[in-house]
This record gives structure tokens, C-alpha cells and sequence, in this order.
């Protein structure tokens, strides 16, 4: 699924940022990828309206639409497919959660069905596990999938 670079690469990030999700897109080919990592924009909406963005840039991410088309479209001016799009856990494990479920979901379905949402636990500055998660239409839910 995901090159070693690309593991690297996304290791390094959700490290690098933090006590902060991290959030990016992997996109290219199973040989070929690249990271496109993301600003998680979480802060800035739970800052503007706390009611309805009540969790911060530790429990959850926002990926501005705008800069998702940006990479979508260089993608497919490359001649690319969306690999992934991941994100980390802060201190806790790298489970798909009911609100990454949510988030994920459009009418009862991911918009990219085809790629993998990779979960990275960061513990204590370490990444501590990276999983995979990948729609199931039969299952109308993601399931596990092997990321290296």
C-alpha cells in the first residue's frame, strides 16, 4: 500500500506536529507516492466557534476543501490516484474511530472509496503504530488493511 518514503514521511510529520493531529494525502501509485501533508485547521474553527467545533487540533483535523482540490487536481494532471489520506492520534492507538467514520462519510459513503485512511498513534513524541482502514462496500464500513 504505502511505500517506506511515505511511511517515513508521515512518521516524521505526525511527530513533528505533535500534540497536534497531523493530516495529509498520499497520492501516485503503489511504486511511486507523494506526501502532500495538510494544515489541520481544527484550532482555528474550535477558536471561531467552540459550539460547533468543540474539539481542538489534539482530538481531531479539518482539512481546508480548497487545498484538497489543489492536490487532487495536480494529481490527476500528473496522471496520480489518491493512495491515502491519513491523520495521527494523539497518545491513544491507531483505531478508526466513530468520528473518523463520521468525517469520512458523505450519504453513507467515502468520497474516494478506493483509498486507504491510515491512523498513526503518536505517543509521547514517538510514533508508537500506523494502520489502515479501507471502505468495504459490502460491508457499508472500513476495514483493517495492511499499510506496508
Amino acid at each position: 500500500m504505502l511505500t517506506t518514503g511515505s511511511i517515513e514521511t508521515i512518521s516524521k510529520q505526525a511527530v513533528a506536529e505533535y500534540p497536534s493531529e497531523c493530516c495529509g494525502i498520499v497520492t501516485g501509485s503503489a511504486s511511486s507516492q507523494r506526501v502532500h501533508p495538510c494544515r489541520n485547521r481544527q484550532d482555528e474553527l474550535h477558536a471561531k466557534d467552540p459550539e460547533h467545533h468543540p474539539r481542538t487540533s489534539r482530538e481531531a483535523y479539518d482539512i481546508d476543501r480548497n487545498e484538497m482540490e489543489r492536490i487532487f487536481a495536480d494529481a490527476a494532471a500528473k496522471g496520480e490516484q489518491v493512495v491515502c489520506f491519513y491523520h495521527s492520534h494523539i497518545d491513544c492507538g491507531a483505531y478508526f474511530s466513530a468520528m473518523d467514520k463520521e468525517v469520512l462519510t458523505v450519504f453513507g459513503e467515502p468520497e474516494l472509496p478506493g483509498a486507504v485512511h491510515v491512523v498513526v498513534s503518536v505517543q509521547d513524541r514517538q510514533v508508537k503504530e500506523l494502520s489502515g482502514y479501507l471502505w468495504d462496500e459490502k460491508k457499508r464500513d472500513f476495514v483493517a488493511v495492511k499499510v506496508k
